[in-house]
């Protein structure tokens, strides 16, 4: 008899496909084009040449950064859904990248060294979801009234952007907007958004039982053993974490996670332990195509990538709320 997971596998080897075109898409086309024979030799091999020097100094770490914030993001919206048990739950949405980016436009105001971003971001974030939960907690919380509160709770942190925008020096203000929108034109350091995406997706390979389990309702996972409180906080925690990381690389990126594990969810079912790498891939390639229309569509002028993100996540969640709205199952 075959393992339940081994019919859904061939779907994580599509998205591997699909991960691995959109990289090499990315890393093809441009200001100037490569052919993909000329691009696979130049990927391994040094001749000193202008495209040598394009893919490994420019599209090569901005490509790379793009799919792991991709993934980043990717994953702390499906903890967020499977937290709240609600498939609109996003980052974005709730308000979380707000309170972040909140934190990290301060710091830039204050005049506050670049290694300040990514605490502040987490500090801002960490303090957006505790007030979110709190704002809505009232006996046992309502995942509705959470997201209710999420939206409003990110009204806020605009009206609170727009504050500190006004109080910007000129010359700070166009450098803030754009990162603001989402921006990864300076995203030249892979490592940071690689490392974060492979710690993240190792933790929340971890928690993905917990999740199923959770998925029954709180009272039927503690009765397996679930510590849901623990399992709260840490989730809690996690995203938090992972939505600094993503919001100080690159900025205030919407819709991610709310498209790519609701994607998922079609195709792969409710299983955490496929959702979870399929997010991180899912993520990192849809950001990697947004950002690749980003940088080409209007060449050589570059658009923020969270405009693109927004253009398609808008209509989406638009769609999934009417839904909800009348029962379906989103």
């Amino acid at each position: 008899m075959r393992h339940p997971l081994s019919n859904r596998l061939p779907l994580l080897l599509v998205l591997l496909a699909i991960t691995i075109g959109s990289l090499g898409l990315s890393l093809a086309i441009g200001s100037v084009d490569i052919a993909p024979g000329e691009l696979w030799r130049l990927l391994w091999r040094d001749d000193g040449s202008t495209h040598y020097r394009i893919i490994h100094e420019l599209r090569l770490p901005r490509t790379l950064s793009a799919f792991g914030v991709g993934g980043v993001l990717a994953l702390a919206g499906l903890l967020m859904q499977a937290l709240l048990r609600n498939p609109l739950a996003d980052p974005y949405i709730l308000g979380v990248s707000g309170g972040a980016a909140v934190a990290v436009l301060g710091a830039m105001l204050l005049g506050l060294p670049f290694a300040w971003q990514a605490p502040m971001a987490f500090g801002g974030a960490l303090a957006s979801i505790l007030l979110l939960f709190s704002l809505a907690h009232a006996g046992n919380w309502d995942s509705t009234r959470l997201l209710l509160t999420g939206v409003v709770l990110a009204a806020g942190w605009s009206a609170l952007i727009s504050f500190v925008l006004s109080l910007s020096p000129p010359v700070q203000l166009p450098g803030m907007l754009f990162w603001l929108m989402g921006d990864l034109s300076d995203a030249l350091n892979p490592a940071l958004p690689l490392a974060v995406l492979g710690a993240g997706l190792l933790l929340a390979l971890w928690l993905a039982p917990a999740l199923n389990l959770a998925l029954l309702g709180a009272a039927r996972a503690a009765s397996l053993g679930v510590r849901i409180r623990r399992l709260h906080i840490f989730i809690y925690l996690l995203a938090s974490l992972l939505t600094a990381a993503a919001v100080s690389i690159a900025g205030a990126i919407g819709f991610i996670g709310l498209i790519a594990p609701h994607m998922l969810r079609l195709m792969l079912g409710s299983d955490h332990r496929l959702l979870v790498p399929g997010s991180a891939l899912l993520g990192g390639s849809l950001l990697v195509l947004a950002d690749t229309a980003a940088r080409t569509l209007i060449a050589p002028m570059q658009l923020p990538v969270g405009v693109l993100t927004a253009l398609f996540g808008v209509p989406l969640f638009l769609f999934l709320l009417s839904r909800d709205a009348r029962g379906g199952k989103a």
